[in-house]
């Protein structure tokens, strides 16, 4: 939001520097984002002043030149050489002086006035017209100025330039009501108020608005009044086209807006004045000379200003005549009703709009406009009559137009005041510091928030419903803090605290534990919408899109459900940076996955049918391992992320070889495990169907996991990471390979040898793994790799042999198992 320095200073009575202003606007809420001096005429004019021509003689070697001696105000006469057949002994003029620079016609290419001989006769200066100083467009002769302009004055001072400064407020959502020059002109106001200045917002006369005649009256009829719940206009006729004049064309060049003619442009003004939106329409082209707001039926076509035919819902609000939608109300314009160039007569729309029904259109077509800025936000629901004064008056003042109608103003159902009550106590609370009770009567008098009764030190207040944002005792507090200043709150010298104990296990901590660890392996957090596409449910069986969570009111249809998985967001961001040429990746990610289940829905608890789980996802693609000058690369497998999740469940404490882990069928994975923590499913991992990866435009293979977080966060609630004392004695290591059926896992043999000898016994694992056809059908050998320790003594060898002997014994009778040699 761009405002003027000169603008502002027209409703307030202040004499801060734009600067000081600027400095103002931050400390209460209005952060300035940008700060830009605008030169009115470029270069400023400076030195160039008013001078008397004391003498004019022939140029003695020319027969159009002047030999001119020139009062400047400096003391001794100026020796000038002019061209200009005006030019006279006694006349006034503005005259260049050396070192003044010049930007003739306004433009980009400067001239500078230098000492200089023109035909054999030294020149001191310039005495220009009006092209050249930029200030217009005259160049028959220099500019003649009054007898009586006085000698010696700036021409800056003289032709009263003021340079503005344009102020960049980088608005939040909730402050709509400071969109316009009046709004910000309100909080600066009442911030000098708080400091004792009796200063007030000074808004445009619009006393002398009235109907000149009746001759051209428009019927108003409003069959959504849901949807306008105030609509108004007046019509103005004999209207000329024309520009408008410069001071107007110049507050519309600082507000980022290109003036285009006199009724347009004040329309525009107003919007920026007041925040007020107006829409203009050629009355000639309102068949049946009425206007009604409407919706159309469905698919309904319609052009709009820009040439693009757009099909309507019956949800999109209209602003019609007797015969044919004209307008998306609050929206944007049609390209057969607005001002054209042979416009005389206008009917001028000022209205409130709900804000939820402009929104949701605006963004059905993509559209963005300084109106469907405001009416989404919400614009104050008492300004419209005054606004269509307003631009009544400026089109007769400005256009010529006379006023053909009273205003008529559809408003069934008035918007009251915000009411609420608000205690000292708690505004002392919340903001950390007491604050004296007149101090805060002074901010709330400028802040225009009526007290209507007050009791044992609670006010009853109400708020005027231009301050969308200020609907409960918070929003004001907040509002009374900030015109108090920020900076008024001391920091204190020590804080106060209250100890509080996480929750054990505390899920933010080891969800900062995994993050870490995970990070720490190469990988890259991302974040991403809950929102997502219901399409990529259609036809799944893991996640059936009935069990899909819907929005009632969706922005788009790619943001129509909640996500029950996060492997689309994953495959979302392996496809973004794939496009890019950033293939080889590992990602993670947090967040809550959302459910629906019908058959939980009661008529005591409608809600029951909704749940969420807290998950982590885990993805990796392309390149693990890059290239180095002693290593190949490697490729990204199965293992790579299994070794992965082994490190994090351990990391946790979790015994990887606890669970139960069995294939997994799901239209999600080509192949994969789910892994079961007593009895419960804690994460599916494996490869992802290549038809999904299709569908997401994703071309290479993409390993995933997803982890219920919050099971681990249970398990972890029983399990103990502890530390001992390292052993004096050394550990042995074994080897065995043996020969077992197919269908005989590692894990089998692990639980039957630890079941064996509990008490030497450190660890087993697996090295190495043969099938092929030198071995008997159906078989398979594992080589694996006992581990023993005694932690009172030296294991001996006869101990080991009888450890060894015990183990294959076991592995022969419950697992069938044969020792290779």
């Amino acid at each position: 939001m761009n405002i003027s320095y000169n603008w502002l200073k027209r409703y307030i009575d202040t004499d801060l520097s734009a600067e000081e202003i600027a400095k103002i606007l931050t400390d209460i809420g209005l952060e300035v984002e940008g700060f830009e001096r605008i030169e009115t005429i470029r270069g400023g004019l400076q030195g160039v002043v008013v001078a008397e021509v004391k003498s004019c003689a022939e140029h003695p070697d020319s027969d159009h030149l002047h030999i001119t001696t020139v009062d400047v105000g400096s003391g001794e006469p100026l020796q000038i050489v002019c061209g200009a057949p005006n030019c006279r002994a006694g006349l006034k003029v503005l005259c260049a002086t050396v070192g003044a620079v010049l930007y003739p016609d306004g433009g980009e290419e400067e001239f500078k006035i230098k000492r200089s001989k023109i035909r054999g006769v030294e020149s001191l200066g310039m005495l220009c017209a009006e092209d050249e100083l930029g200030i217009g467009t005259a160049h028959d002769g220099i500019m003649e100025l009054p007898a009586g302009a006085p000698v010696g004055m700036t021409a800056r001072e003289y032709l009263h330039i003021e340079d503005d400064y344009l102020i960049e407020i980088g608005l939040t959502p909730n402050r709509v009501d400071a969109a316009s020059h009046i709004g910000v002109a309100r909080d600066l106001a009442a911030y000098l108020r708080s400091r004792g200045e009796n200063v007030r917002v000074k808004l445009p006369d619009v006393s002398a608005f009235s109907a000149d005649n009746h001759d051209f009256e428009v019927a108003i009829r409003v069959e959504r009044p849901e949807a306008a719940p105030r609509y108004a206009g007046v019509t103005v006729t004999g209207c000329r086209i024309g520009p408008s004049p410069e001071w107007m064309q110049n507050c519309l060049r600082a507000a980022g807006i290109h003036p285009k003619n006199n009724l347009v442009d004040i329309t525009n003004f107003v919007l920026f004045e007041l925040g007020q939106p107006l829409h203009a329409f050629d009355a000639r082209k309102i068949e049946g000379r009425e206007v009604v707001v409407r919706t159309c039926a469905e698919g309904t076509p319609f052009v709009t200003l820009d040439g693009v035919e757009r099909r309507l819902t019956d949800r999109d609000l209209m602003i019609c005549s007797a015969e044919r939608p004209m307008c998306i109300a609050g929206v944007y314009g049609g390209l057969d009703s607005g001002i054209g160039d042979d416009t005389t007569d206008v009917f001028i729309e000022s209205a409130y709009f709900n804000p939820v029904w402009v929104r949701k259109t605006a963004k059905r077509f993509g559209l963005n406009t300084d109106a469907s800025f405001r009416f989404e936000r919400g614009i104050d629901p008492n300004m419209q009559v005054y606004a269509a004064k307003r631009a009544a008056l400026l089109m007769k003042e400005l256009a010529g137009g006379t006023i053909a109608s009273d205003i008529t103003d559809v408003y069934p159902e008035p918007i009251g005041d915000f009411v609420f009550d608000i205690s000292f106590t708690r505004i002392d609370a919340l903001i950390g510091k007491h604050i004296p009770e007149e101090t805060v009567r002074t901010i709330l008098d400028a802040l225009e928030v009526r007290v209507l009764s007050e009791k044992e030190g609670v006010l009853t207040v109400a708020v005027p419903p231009y301050r969308v944002d200020v609907q409960r005792e918070a929003d004001l507090i907040e509002d009374i803090l900030r015109i108090y200043g920020y900076n008024n709150v001391e920091i204190p010298a020590r804080v106060r605290s209250t100890l509080s104990y996480a929750p054990r296990p505390d899920r933010n901590r080891l969800m900062n534990l995994a993050a870490d660890f995970l990070t720490a392996n190469g990988f890259t957090e991302i974040m991403s919408n809950s929102l997502t596409r219901g399409a990529y449910y259609e036809g799944l069986e893991s996640y059936p899109a009935a069990r899909c969570v819907r929005i009632l009111n969706p922005l788009s249809a790619d943001l129509n459900v909640m996500r029950q998985t996060l492997l689309f967001n994953m495959l979302e961001a392996v496809a973004l940076n794939a496009n890019r040429r950033n293939g080889d990746l590992k990602l993670y990610e947090f967040g809550n996955c959302y459910y629906y289940d019908a058959d939980r829905r009661t008529d005591e608890n409608p809600l029951a049918a909704y749940s969420e789980q807290y998950r982590l996802a885990v993805a990796v693609t392309g390149i693990a391992s890059p290239a180095s000058w002693n290593a190949r690369p490697e490729a990204a497998s199965f293992f790579t992320l299994r070794a992965v999740a082994e490190k994090l469940l351990r990391r946790f404490g979790v015994d990887i070889y606890a669970l139960q882990t069995e294939p997994l069928r799901s239209d999600l994975f080509a192949e994969g495990l789910s892994m079961k923590l007593n009895g419960k499913e804690l994460l599916q991992i494996g490869v992802v169907d290549a038809r999904v990866r299709r569908r997401m435009e994703v071309k290479q293979d993409v390993f995933f996991l997803e982890m219920n977080f919050e099971a681990l966060v249970k398990a972890t609630r029983k399990m103990k990471i502890t530390a001992e004392e390292l052993s004096k004695f050394p550990e042995v290591k074994r080897d065995l390979a043996l020969l077992v059926d197919r269908n005989v896992t590692f894990t089998a043999l692990r639980d039957v040898a630890m079941a064996t000898e509990r008490k030497l016994l450190k660890s087993v694992s697996l090295f190495d793994v043969y099938e092929g056809d030198k071995l008997p059908a159906g078989k398979k050998s594992y080589a694996l790799s006992f581990v023993l320790e005694d932690k009172t003594r030296t294991l001996d060898e006869k101990t080991i042999e009888r450890v060894m002997a015990n183990l294959t014994a076991q592995f022969e009778r419950q697992c069938g198992a044969q020792v290779r040699a």
